[in-house]
This record gives C-alpha cells, sequence and structure tokens, in this order.
C-alpha cells in the first residue's frame, strides 16, 4: 500500500489547526461595576438689553 506524502502532511495540518479554534465567554463580573462621575459644571449666562431698559432697570432697582 501506497501512502500520499502530501495527504499526511494535508491531515496533519488540518488536526493541528482544528486545535487553534478561539473560545468566546461571556460572563457578569463578579464585583459590581462603578461609575466615578466627579464632573464640574460652569456656564455663563449674558444678556444684552437695550439702554432704554437698562436705565430702567437703574433707576428703578426694586422691579426684581
Amino acid at each position: 500500500m501506497c501512502v500520499n506524502p502530501n495527504g499526511i502532511v494535508l491531515l496533519l495540518a488540518t488536526l493541528l489547526l482544528a486545535g487553534c479554534i478561539p473560545r468566546i465567554e461571556v460572563a457578569a463580573p463578579k464585583e459590581p461595576i462603578t461609575i466615578n462621575m466627579n464632573v464640574k459644571i460652569e456656564h455663563e449666562i449674558h444678556i444684552k438689553v437695550d439702554k432704554d431698559v437698562e436705565a430702567l432697570l437703574k433707576n428703578q432697582s426694586d422691579l426684581f
């Protein structure tokens, strides 16, 4: 019986590659997930008013 050397190489390569299948595992973490949210929010509001309204606010400061 004559054995084809190319067939043996192909068989060995197939067996070796079959063992290299990646494994994917999905599991929940054992510790709870903590999210640190140290956020500093700053804002500025610029209001443009007419000169008449500005004068009214200066003269009658008790409006607000």
